[in-house]
């Protein structure tokens, strides 16, 4: 009876320790784009050099009939340029955005989304759900990009890098907007000799 005892009691124990459920398949999953582009792959085979320029971290929402702009997400006011958590972006060097340097480091982006233009703002508060925690005295960057008209529409909220002569485009893409956000690379050469 003492060893059924000493069973009971050791299943018991071992089950208040088991993991919890899994949580269910999100319906606006989170992906990752990497600035230079594939870069896991590329250092997998052996052709990256050094560490990746960027990468940032989104919720992709996905339209499903709906009206994205002037709907669901409303002009003039915040958004976390995607779903869930707020899109984060990490730099492993020091870029220019808008004119401005912004150094090495996580930060968290959001979109002040109007009809002909878009300010993206770059925010040191990091790991934010949404963009209930939005605090205007974190931001370090705000610059306003142009919006376009895409020829198809796009059913996933999409980001990603897009190379140029002096850096990047983030492309921002969903249903049948474009925006571009200009990226150029900080020479850290010349800026650690000053």
């Amino acid at each position: 009876m003492k060893q059924l005892l000493l069973y009971l009691f050791l299943f018991a124990s071992i089950s208040s320790f088991a993991q919890p459920k899994a949580t269910e398949l999100d319906k606006s999953p989170m992906d990752m784009s990497y600035w230079p582009a594939n870069y896991p792959i590329l250092k997998m085979s052996g052709k990256a050099k050094d560490q990746p320029i960027a990468r940032i971290i989104y919720g992709r929402p996905l339209k499903n009939g709906r009206t994205i702009f002037g709907g669901i997400i409303n002009y003039n006011e915040m958004w976390r340029l995607g779903a869930n958590e707020a899109t984060e972006i990490e730099t492993f060097r020091s870029i220019k955005i808008g004119g401005k340097i912004l150094a090495k480091g996580r930060y968290t982006v959001y979109c002040l989304p109007k009809e002909n233009k878009w300010t993206i703002i770059f925010n040191k508060d990091n790991f934010c759900w949404g963009n209930f925690t939005y605090d205007s005295k974190k931001d370090l960057i705000r610059t306003d990009i142009d919006v376009e008209k895409n020829t198809e529409s796009v059913e996933a909220f999409t980001i990603y890098f897009d190379d140029t002569k002096n850096g990047a485009n983030l492309i921002f893409l969903w249903d049948d907007i474009k925006t571009s956000l200009p990226i150029s690379l900080v020479d850290e050469t010349n800026s650690k000799k000053k």
